[in-house]
């Protein structure tokens, strides 16, 4: 009798023990089960015990192997969602029904009273993968075919000219050209509707492009004409423009390949004429600086460049610059044959400029220029020389006296006032002073007598008062 409250004690240990143990294998069996994907087992399972070991550690063991198979189930719905949430993104950019999708692959994932457990199986996994790899597959191809409808769209606008407002209507499919497809997140954007809509456009425009092929193929041929001779460089626009002409008229070439053929022959003829450009620069810094040059000689011919006048200072200025341009002539032609000769030596060709070579005119300039300054500087030494010898020429016999005109006959050049007396070799001035007194007597009479004055006879009858 005094073992029966032991006993019974021991009784009621034994059934909580089996209680927890009986829960926790329940447990156990529902997420095995819900892993497995067996459904109607979950709901039937009923849980087996051994009563024979009913310890601690067995107790211990069964609820760590619990804890494990429910951090399992974490991550399997961690997988779940995030699997779910990657089909309803990618079926948003492609408008693919989202709903259907998942429906197909478990009715749990779309039960909106969430009555059905959301299935975490390794089926469901698999397939829910399976649609993703799928989607992002597909996501992959369409962007790959609205970039190349999106590419050609470019180019046919460009070769049709297309108005900006036209333009305007696809940028939400040319805004994808460059993109990748994890960068691709705006909603219908890659839809059937989308892609069909750029292939009826691109149709159209190829249509289009069909019937103007020829303008635009003698378009572009303007555009290569202009750009050589913008380089100066020799072709025969005349003749290439017949050939075209009949090429298009034989309608044995297609017209695209040689759109494209054109379009090569720009870029090339772009390419050369960039190659120029910086001889170019300089040529015309050169044949500047030449008319600068002409114009000065003009200019300093001019005896009267100094008068005042209208336009005097500027012209004043005008010189001055073109003296300092002048000056860098010579290290201007020699930059420029040595850029030249660099470049003829790199293409192996001549640099032709307007159908003649370059360094040809340079050098003929050159010659031509020491002609002008060898001409100049023999000028300058004849006029130095006739200036010496007339100074040499006033030393020894003085300059021209100044001639005193008649009254009634003025000379705005004359100067006022009493000129210099100079001395006069006359014959008179070789009779000594006799000669000096009778000019002095001949100038006091002068002086005292109009030179208006005229001697009438006596016996005029005007002389006496008749």
């Amino acid at each position: 009798s005094s073992m029966k409250p032991i006993l019974d004690e021991l009784r009621v240990k034994r059934g909580q023990r089996v209680k927890e143990f009986l829960e926790i294998e329940s447990q156990i069996i529902c997420v095995c089960a819900e892993i497995a994907g067996n459904d109607q087992f979950i709901n039937n399972a009923e849980a087996q015990l051994d009563e024979h070991d009913l310890t601690e550690k067995r107790l211990a063991e069964r609820r760590s192997h619990l804890e494990d198979l429910q951090n399992e189930k974490v991550l399997r719905l961690q997988k779940i969602n995030g699997h779910i949430n990657s089909v309803f993104e990618l079926s948003m950019v492609m408008s693919v029904d989202f709903r259907a999708m998942l429906a197909e692959i478990h009715p749990s994932l779309v039960d909106p009273s969430h009555v059905q457990l959301k299935s975490i199986s390794n089926d469901t996994l698999a397939k829910l993968m399976g649609s993703v790899n799928s989607l992002k597959q597909e996501k992959q191809q369409r962007l790959q075919k609205v970039q190349d409808l999106a590419s050609t769209l470019i180019e046919l606008w460009s070769i049709l000219e297309t108005s900006t407002i036209e333009q305007k209507k696809f940028k939400h499919v040319t805004s994808l050209i460059s993109s990748s497809a994890d960068e691709v997140s705006r909603p219908g954007s890659l839809s059937l509707d989308i892609i069909e809509m750029c292939e009826n456009q691109v149709e159209q425009l190829s249509t289009l492009k069909a019937s103007k092929m020829k303008e635009l193929v003698l378009k572009r041929q303007t555009e290569l004409e202009e750009i050589y001779k913008g380089a100066h460089v020799d072709f025969d626009s005349d003749g290439a423009r017949r050939i075209l002409i009949d090429l298009i008229d034989s309608g044995n070439l297609d017209l695209s390949d040689m759109l494209n053929c054109m379009d090569d022959r720009i870029r090339q003829a772009k390419e050369q004429a960039q190659s120029r450009k910086d001889i170019l620069d300089k040529v015309e810094k050169w044949k500047h600086a030449s008319e600068e040059e002409n114009w000065l000689d003009e200019y300093e011919k001019d005896e009267n460049r100094y008068c005042a006048g209208r336009g005097v200072h500027k012209n004043l200025k005008r010189a001055e610059k073109a003296r300092l341009m002048v000056s860098k002539i010579p290290s201007l032609v020699e930059n420029l044959m040595s850029k030249i000769k660099a470049w003829e030596a790199e293409r192996g060709a001549q640099f032709l400029y307007d159908k003649e070579p370059l360094l040809r005119q340079l050098e003929d300039y050159t010659v031509q220029r020491q002609h002008r300054e060898e001409e100049k500087r023999r000028t300058r030494e004849q006029k130095k020389l006739q200036e010496q010898l007339a100074s040499e020429k006033e030393a020894v016999f003085g300059s021209r006296p100044n001639v005193k005109k008649p009254l009634g006959q003025s000379n705005h050049n004359t100067m006022v006032g009493t000129p210099v007396a100079r001395r006069v070799a006359t014959p008179s001035g070789r009779l000594g002073i006799s000669g000096s007194k009778e000019r002095r007597d001949s100038i006091r009479v002068g002086g005292l007598i109009p030179v208006n004055f005229v001697a009438l006879p006596k016996d005029d009858p005007v002389s006496r008062g008749n």
